[in-house]
């Protein structure tokens, strides 16, 4: 395994990094086995694992916690918070109050003393970017992470990060955890850009595209997975999106390679990628993503997967896809209907 730089941290990561989502009753409910699964992985040379408190209300942090016994100092250690962890409506969100208990309950499940990188999950619009770089600046300076990023933040919250941070001589992020797959590109256009810019790792999530990009579902065709039994996702019936699978499936063929492979070696073939994040919900599913470790996407496979899905383009929507209140709500696109008209 090969490792890149995360943005200018210093730290070392493995191209793959293990998404610890599954791991838990939402995906693998057998701990012993995810941690099977985390063994299988680290011993490969993936060094780093992500997680974050959210993931089976701390179920997923309990497993790895379990699986780094022993092994702690070898591993680049993730996890996240801001979304809701109970009905207390200040058991949420990047304001320092929650932040630094959201912490103390990670590190206590992950049975760890710090964590190498701490991440806001998603945006926070009902608090003060300079409240939450605070915290984590003090975060910092306790020990008790080592740095922190986002996750799902648009590139103008970047910037306004960036800018808060030097003008407040607070720490800055250092990475950002955005979407991004075949079908998923835009991020392409400014997300990526900026973290460049700042010098951010990036580590993306989902590049199998919810799934679509296993080859498992088809135009016309009804997949029995865990995904589409356990889960109503409108993304898996995409006709755009599933069109555009049934492109990468020969391109895939032509190339020799699984779609799985074709998909991870995608994102990774992109500068401004530091780590793709796998997550498997079983030993079958990893083993087949580890044989792609050693793929090259040659420039002409690349520009055919351009003529696909031109860069910087969404093809459909990923569903559980970080959307911001400017698109989700409607009277933040709309004006009063008295004032609609140009006279």
């Amino acid at each position: 395994m090969r490792y890149r730089g995360l943005g200018k941290t210093g730290i070392k990561v493995s191209p793959y990094a293990l998404g610890a989502m599954m791991f838990g009753a939402i995906g693998n409910p057998d701990h012993d086995d995810c941690v099977r699964i985390i063994h299988r992985a680290l011993d490969s040379g993936i060094n780093l694992i992500d997680t974050a408190d959210a993931y089976g209300h701390g179920e997923s942090e309990e497993i790895v916690g379990q699986a780094l016994k022993g092994r702690r100092d070898d591993v680049v250690l993730a996890t996240k918070a801001r979304k809701p962890m109970s009905d207390d409506p200040n058991h949420q969100g990047a304001s320092r109050r929650w932040l630094v208990r959201a912490l103390e309950d990670s590190l206590r499940r992950l049975e760890t003393d710090y964590v190498d990188i701490y991440q806001i999950h998603r945006p926070d619009p009902d608090t003060d970017i300079e409240e939450t770089l605070g915290a984590l600046t003090d975060l910092q300076r306790a020990g008790k992470i080592r740095t922190f990023g986002t996750s799902a933040m648009p590139a103008s919250d970047i910037v306004r990060a960036h800018w808060t941070a030097e003008r407040r001589g607070l720490s800055r992020p250092r990475t950002e955890q955005p979407v991004y797959s075949i079908l998923d590109r835009g991020i392409e256009r400014e997300v990526l850009p900026v973290a460049q810019e700042f010098g951010m790792g990036t580590l993306v999530w989902s590049p199998l595209a919810g799934g679509l990009l296993t080859g498992r579902y088809r135009k016309g065709r009804q997949a029995a997975t865990h995904r589409s039994s356990n889960y109503d996702f409108a993304h898996l019936k995409d006709e755009r999106r599933l069109d555009a699978v049934e492109q990468l499936i020969p391109l895939a063929e032509e190339a020799g390679m699984p779609l799985t492979h074709l998909a991870v070696g995608f994102v990774l073939a992109h500068p401004g990628v530091t780590s793709a994040l796998l997550g498997p919900r079983s030993m079958a599913q990893l083993d087949d993503l580890l044989t792609g470790a050693e793929v090259t996407l040659p420039d002409d496979v690349l520009d055919r997967i351009d003529a696909i899905v031109p860069p910087g383009t969404d093809t459909g929507t990923l569903d559980v896809a970080h959307q911001p209140p400017a698109v989700l709500q409607r009277e933040l696109r709309r004006r009063p209907p008295v004032e609609r008209a140009a006279a």
